[in-house]
């Protein structure tokens, strides 16, 4: 006979998974507080993306339209695709969520490398299978490594592309030779949230891999560039067959009808995008530079954020410089759950904040432990 239980009891692993922890968002104590934390875009969101966003607001009674067919057809129009092979999520979370529950179960196994985002991990212990993390070389992903841990059991392969929180990328040379070292069953998913800032004769996202290739799919967001991380929007690229598995698991009105308004009209205003990718480009070449100057050691970043790597002495480690930064309004984001106890990433804020954050720690690199 059954123990009788006194409350509901999640399934066995569930609560050993650790919850997904976003960088903070408040200085106390400080009047003007400068955030630095979480990769969002300086710029905001376009204008016509706003204008969008507040028409959508005229008929909140009308459910949206369950397949996003604004927003599909806008990222087909400029990135040249075919509609039906893109997917539209409430953010990319939803859609490497997706992946997970619909591609692994029980016995399965997920491969991510050590420095990858945490999400990946916490979907593939959700979805019952067992995550393999191999470990990078120069804190860039190892396509070896990864070819190296697949196994029967591998059922798919993330990577971001560029990669949270390092900024590195891996050449589309390499990528091409790990999908091509990879079983045909075993997914390749392309994180590449942070495609539109790099500026590399050597990268591709992912489309061209996607179109001649049934076990590859792409992801790509709306929070970081286009400066819509409050509604949530996220896209997929991927072939026919994966994306008629994913439709048929998501709930019919995943995406908010506002979302869907400011997401097209953000894609499509391009001339708003490159200014956000112009400014990105300068400062992320000043800021390494300062830093560098100052003592501090600095990943080399395509991305709209440069980790930062702190001296092993007392008084200066990352807590010190974290401690000191938030004093002064300046809040960075700790990535110890990363495998970086002793650095912190910053995101390309404003003028005004980038060179606050360059005085703050030439001021904190100055003085005496």
């Amino acid at each position: 006979m059954s123990m009788e239980m006194n409350k509901p009891v999640p399934r066995p692993g569930i609560l050993d998974i650790a919850a997904y922890v976003p960088g903070k968002e408040h200085a106390h104590g400080v009047a003007r507080v400068f955030k630095l934390s979480s990769n969002e875009t300086p710029f905001g969101a376009s204008p016509k993306a706003i204008e969008a966003f507040r028409a959508a607001g005229e008929h909140l009674e009308r459910y949206p339209d369950g397949q996003a067919t604004e927003l599909r057809q806008a990222i087909a129009d400029v990135h040249g695709l075919n509609t039906a092979n893109i997917l539209c999520g409430n953010g990319s979370d939803e859609l490497l969520g997706l992946l997970c529950h619909v591609y692994l179960g029980a016995g399965d196994e997920g491969i991510i490398t050590e420095h990858g985002f945490l999400i990946y991990k916490i979907q593939i212990l959700a979805a019952g299978a067992t995550p393999v993390t191999v470990k990078e070389k120069d804190r860039t992903v190892d396509v070896d490594a990864i070819l190296a841990a697949v196994t029967e059991r591998t059922k798919i392969v993330f990577i971001a592309n560029p990669a949270n929180p390092t900024g590195t990328y891996v050449p589309v040379n390499e990528i091409r030779r790990l999908q091509a070292g990879l079983p045909k069953h075993v997914i390749l998913v392309l994180d590449a949230a942070y495609a539109e800032y790099v500026r590399r004769n050597d990268y591709e996202a992912g489309l061209e891999l996607v179109s001649s290739n049934p076990n590859v799919v792409m992801t790509r967001t709306f929070s970081k560039i286009y400066g819509l991380a409050a509604l949530r929007v996220g896209w997929m690229y991927g072939p026919a067959d994966v994306v008629d598995a994913l439709n048929r698991v998501r709930g019919p009105f995943n995406m908010n009808a506002a979302a869907i308004a400011a997401g097209a009209a953000a894609i499509r205003d391009q001339a708003f995008t490159q200014k956000a990718v112009a400014h990105n480009t300068l400062w992320i070449e000043k800021v390494t530079k300062a830093f560098e100057a100052i003592g501090l050691e600095v990943t080399p970043s395509v991305a709209n954020f440069v980790l930062v790597h702190f001296p092993d002495v007392e008084g200066k480690r990352a807590a010190d410089a974290d401690e000191f930064l938030t004093s002064r309004g300046y809040i960075l984001r700790a990535v110890r759950a990363y495998g970086f106890p002793n650095s912190l990433r910053m995101s390309i804020g404003t003028e005004e904040a980038n060179l606050g954050v360059i005085d703050a720690l030439t001021e904190f690199m100055g003085r005496k432990a």
